[in-house]
């Protein structure tokens, strides 16, 4: 297949993880030029060797501006983008006293395709291209998500928040017509195009029993849907859901005995877990994501990364909008290296690039798909000048590497240092 543009630049390919050895850069490979057709990658290679196997290809050169995959943010609340940055509460306070109003505003429609543009132009110009969002418990918000990233070709996934106790009037479903509309929408949108859904009770606190056990026996028949919801955020949380479900063994067992625990299920927080919980998580294989900023923001607590990945865990990144206090993956990564340093375990450059690609890809069962740039991989990809404010460009100057450069970039960096997006081989 002929390519229909050949990028130049210093093109960033993943061959391994970058956890678990000594010398984490080693887990990468760089090339000088990436040729993409049909919305695939279709090879990597030396620019003069790309430029004569494709000559009827549109040249993009890029100089030594960073090339690598589009960001993968693993859980957002894109009804939140309004309210992102919102003054000092803890969990509890905070979504009574900013996000339940402003969720209870996405029954109307326009409304709701209005934020779903602006939070999808947002973080496109942030870089992320792909993300795994919570909507409202109005179906409505779920059809305005997903026809909006359908117009802009973005592979996506997202799912109507249920929640039918401890919330505002107006803003809680039933056990049935979570159950109901949930497939409805399934039906409705799973698998079109680049779309993903994924079944999405809250968290247990907002969810009755009843509810739970709808939600499980729907992901037990639509079992390739991907299961998203919140775990072990704060203390005074856990100690809530205790309160709600005293015979349970830990709050990981209040999703477990519904049928709400498995492979494809992702786990936002996960901060404050007990051992029987970290065993069963990693027995049956599912995503725990790491949302550095809002953990900071709210005052959560500080991730175990390094405890987590050694025990062999699935992990991705997140920006947790807007819990989470920037729409950009590069202060996502600059939030996780804090929190590392925090736990006497800093994070390496190629392990931050590779959480927020390959890892959060990885969470979402889309590996094989986005996260990287191989041949047959899905090209979503982002352009990053090294050198994009004369703070960075004069650290950057200085750097011994290419990962010293980069490290600049994700500690310093925001929108001004993504040059370029591309999402599904086209340009933005």
């Amino acid at each position: 297949m002929q390519a229909d543009y050949i990028l130049r630049g210093q093109v960033l390919s993943f061959t391994d993880t970058p956890f678990g050895g000594d010398s984490p850069e080693a887990a990468a490979d760089l090339h000088e030029a990436v040729a993409i057709g049909g919305g695939k990658v279709l090879e990597l290679g030396a620019w003069e060797g790309l430029r004569k196997a494709h000559p009827a290809a549109e040249l993009v050169d890029h100089d030594d501006r960073l090339i690598l995959a589009g960001f993968v943010d693993a859980h957002v609340h894109f009804p939140q983008t309004a309210i992102i940055a919102s003054w000092g509460k803890r969990l509890i306070d905070w979504l009574n006293s900013y996000t339940f109003p402003e969720e209870m505003r996405f029954g109307d429609r326009s409304y709701a395709d209005e934020i779903a543009g602006r939070y999808l132009d947002l973080t496109r110009s942030n870089g992320t291209t792909t993300m795994c969002s919570y909507c409202t418990i109005h179906p409505e918000s779920v059809d305005a998500f997903f026809t909006a990233a359908q117009a802009r070709g973005q592979r996506v996934v997202a799912g109507k928040t249920c929640m039918d106790r401890n919330a505002p009037d107006g803003l809680r479903d039933t056990a049935q017509s979570a159950h109901d509309d949930s497939a409805a929408l399934i039906a409705r949108w799973h698998g079109v195009d680049r779309l993903s859904y994924a079944i999405t009770p809250r968290f247990s606190p907002t969810s009755t029993p009843e509810q739970l056990e709808a939600m499980g026996a729907l992901w037990a028949d639509h079992p390739d849907c991907l299961m998203q919801t919140h775990l072990s955020e704060q203390t005074d949380e856990i100690a809530w859901v205790k309160s709600l479900f005293p015979k349970a063994r830990d709050y990981l067992d209040t999703y477990e005995q519904f049928g709400l625990l498995g492979a494809r299920g992702l786990y936002g927080h996960a901060i404050h877990l007990e051992d029987r919980e970290r065993a069963r998580l990693r027995e049956v294989g599912a995503a725990l994501v790491h949302c550095p900023t809002s953990n900071t923001f709210i005052g959560s607590g500080l991730f175990d990364m390094a405890g987590l990945m050694a025990e062999g865990q699935r992990i991705g990144l997140a920006t947790d909008t807007g819990g989470g206090s920037s729409f950009s993956m590069l202060r996502t990564m600059a939030a996780a290296y804090e929190v590392g340093q925090l736990r006497g375990t800093p994070l390496h450059a190629a392990q931050l690039l590779w959480l927020a690609t390959q890892g959060s890809a990885r969470a979402l069962h889309m590996g094989d798909q986005i996260g990287n740039i191989a041949p047959g991989m899905e090209a979503d990809l982002v352009v990053l000048d090294l050198a994009s404010t004369p703070a960075i460009a004069q650290r950057s100057a200085g750097a011994k590497d290419l990962w010293e450069a980069v490290f600049a970039t994700i500690m310093m960096g925001d929108d001004r240092a993504v040059a370029e997006v591309w999402i599904n081989g086209a340009r933005d």
